[in-house]
């Protein structure tokens, strides 16, 4: 397909401008550049990460409990999924959508990192020498995994139908949803339960290497789901009809369906307690993590009292001071390769 002149006149907005090619940073989109530039310094390769210790305790039938070895193939049963699914919203969905140069650009680099990680699921899966069929078809097996999925498909779906186009405040909200529900929810939700155990068993000396992957790609995903807020709020700012009442209404409903699959999920892979953990633990914890998502987002909290039970996980995430736009929170982010589990 040949370029027209005009399909490289500026954007006017996040949404419904035209796509332009012009390499000029708005200082309105300055956020979005910022973390483009930000992720390229974060680069890192799965296999820069040495997996001798974790399969040799594999190997050892002693090595690792039971529960402990469902943890570890639930977790990869989800994310290798879940992380394809993040990838084709992007590429297939949000991407089209977005007229902002600057925020595509970051688009682009959040895309590859899904792949990027997916690569390190891979790896994990063929370094432990699990069988591939069975993690890979967790995602229509296993009834927790299966739930999350389906959940999501149909905002996947809004994104990805090729004849979806923005451009009326009901196509523009369905946007704005799937966009909340990607960010907010699948990146910003669904992904804590198996980030906190496996990162537990990593704090236990227990899988090292594979917890040093998940380590890097929780860095990863907190930037996805700031990038993901920012252009949330962006789209509220520059659009602030699409935020009616009923619309609120229906997001915090979403997000209690999402505290709610995810603390089956909880339940689902750790049926006995492990590593410290159990599921009642994750239902506070999901509940504290919705009202962070609440907060960043405009809406009132959904759960009253909810605390943290592992501030060890805050400690992993704020890493660096990369500032949000909308908040004042910062997040540390460094080269993969000068990381430090401690």
């Amino acid at each position: 397909m040949n370029a027209r002149l005009t399909d490289f006149e500026p954007a006017s907005g996040v949404l419904n401008g035209r796509a332009g090619g012009e390499t000029t940073i708005r200082p309105q989109y300055r956020w979005a550049w910022d973390k483009y530039l930000h992720g390229c310094a974060n680069h890192w390769m799965p296999q820069e990460i040495s997996m001798a210790a974790d399969i040799a305790l594999w190997n050892d039938p002693r090595g690792l409990t039971d529960d402990e070895r469902q943890i570890v193939k639930r977790n990869l049963g989800f994310f290798s999924t879940a992380d394809s699914l993040a990838a084709n919203n992007i590429v297939l969905g949000t991407y089209r959508h977005i007229s902002s140069p600057e925020c595509r650009r970051y688009l682009l680099r959040q895309a590859f990192e899904e792949a990027l990680h997916t690569h390190a699921y891979q790896y994990i899966i063929e370094s432990l020498g699990l069988d591939e069929g069975e993690i890979f078809n967790m995602y229509n097996e296993v009834p927790s995994i299966r739930d999350k999925a389906a959940f999501l498909l149909p905002f996947i779906d809004t994104l990805t139908d090729p004849a979806f186009r923005t451009g009326t405040p009901a196509d523009d909200q369905r946007l704005l949803r799937s966009l909340i529900v990607f960010a907010c929810i699948m990146e910003g939700l669904f992904f804590y339960v198996g980030f906190v155990q496996i990162l537990a068993l990593g704090r236990r000396n227990k899988m090292v290497g594979a917890a040093e992957q998940y380590q890097y790609i929780l860095r990863d995903e907190s930037m996805h789901l700031n990038f993901g807020i920012d252009l949330i709020n962006q789209i509220k700012l520059e659009n602030p009809q699409l935020w009616t009442e009923s619309f609120r209404a229906e997001i915090r409903g979403l997000l209690e369906q999402a505290v709610e699959l995810e603390y089956r999920y909880a339940t689902d892979t750790m049926p006995r307690g492990v590593l410290g953990l159990n599921a009642d633990m994750f239902a506070d914890y999901l509940r504290y993590i919705a009202n962070r998502r609440c907060v960043q987002i405009g809406l009132d909290p959904l759960y009253a009292d909810a605390g943290n039970p592992f501030p060890w996980m805050s400690e992993l995430i704020d890493l660096k001071k990369e500032k949000n736009f909308f908040e004042t929170r910062v997040i540390e982010y460094q080269a993969g390769g000068a990381l430090s589990w401690d």
